[in-house]
C-alpha cells in the first residue's frame, strides 16, 4: 500500500484545512486509517483514527472539537478536516494504515511521506 498527503499549507490561527491520504496499490478498505503529527524538535504522535466503515472516530485531546476524520472508501481516500487551527497545530502531518484501531505508531503498517501544515499566530 502506497499513501500520499496532501493538502499543507500556510493558515492563520482560526484558519481551515483539509488534508487529504490517497491510498494506491489496493483497496484499504479493510484497514484502519490514522493521522498522526510530529512539531518541530517533538516527537510524532496521534492526532485521530478512523474504523474500516467509517462509523467510529477516535481523536486526540488537543484536536478534539475541531478536526474531524473521515474517509471515502470508493475513492480509497481518508480526510482530515482541521478547523480552528492554532499555531501549535504546526507540524508535519502523516496518514497510516492498519489492522487495529490504536493511538501508536507501531500499529500501523504503512505511512504516508507527510504534508507540511503551518499555522502563523
Amino acid at each position: 500500500v502506497q499513501l500520499q498527503a496532501s493538502g499543507g499549507g500556510l493558515v492563520q490561527a482560526g484558519g481551515s484545512l483539509r488534508l487529504s491520504c490517497a491510498a494506491s496499490g489496493r483497496a484499504v478498505s479493510r484497514d484502519v486509517m490514522g493521522w498522526f503529527r510530529q512539531a518541530p524538535g517533538k516527537e510524532r504522535e496521534f492526532v485521530s483514527a478512523i474504523s474500516q466503515s467509517g462509523r467510529t472516530t477516535y481523536y486526540a485531546e488537543p484536536v478534539k472539537d475541531r478536526f474531524t476524520i473521515s474517509r471515502d472508501n470508493a475513492r480509497n481516500t481518508v480526510y482530515l478536516q482541521m478547523n480552528s487551527l492554532r499555531p501549535e497545530d504546526t507540524a508535519v502531518y502523516y496518514c497510516a494504515a492498519g489492522p487495529t484501531v490504536s493511538d501508536i505508531q507501531r500499529a500501523y503498517e504503512y505511512w504516508g511521506q507527510g504534508t507540511l501544515v503551518t499555522v502563523s499566530s
